[in-house]
């Protein structure tokens, strides 16, 4: 069973869940970029730290779908940072405004 994968979609899940409940779900051209460039430099960089060997993951845990070297479950956290470091921001603006 892909461990990494499940454990993965079921954080994402629920972080997007409480943010779309608070109202802090912001998907707008910005959040598209950020995530675009984080998806992007993932795939560059995990894939040069799973080559060289300074990661390793156990088979059995991952899904074994790959972009170059980095293992797909990699990329959640990305999508992740996209979506919660925006609304983190907005949250913490309207704090002040308030």
């Amino acid at each position: 069973m892909a461990t990494y994968l499940v454990l993965n979609i079921v954080v994402l899940l629920a972080v997007m869940g409480v943010l779309k409940l608070r109202g802090a779900l912001a998907w707008n051209r910005a959040t598209t970029i950020t995530l675009a460039v984080l998806l992007a430099t993932t795939a560059i960089f995990d894939s040069l730290i799973v080559a060289m060997g300074i990661v390793q993951y156990d088979a059995a845990q991952i899904l074994g779908v790959t972009v170059g070297a980095a293992p797909v479950e990699d990329f959640f956290y990305a999508a992740l940072a996209a979506l919660l470091i925006p609304a983190t921001w907005n949250a913490l603006k309207k704090g002040k405004s308030q």
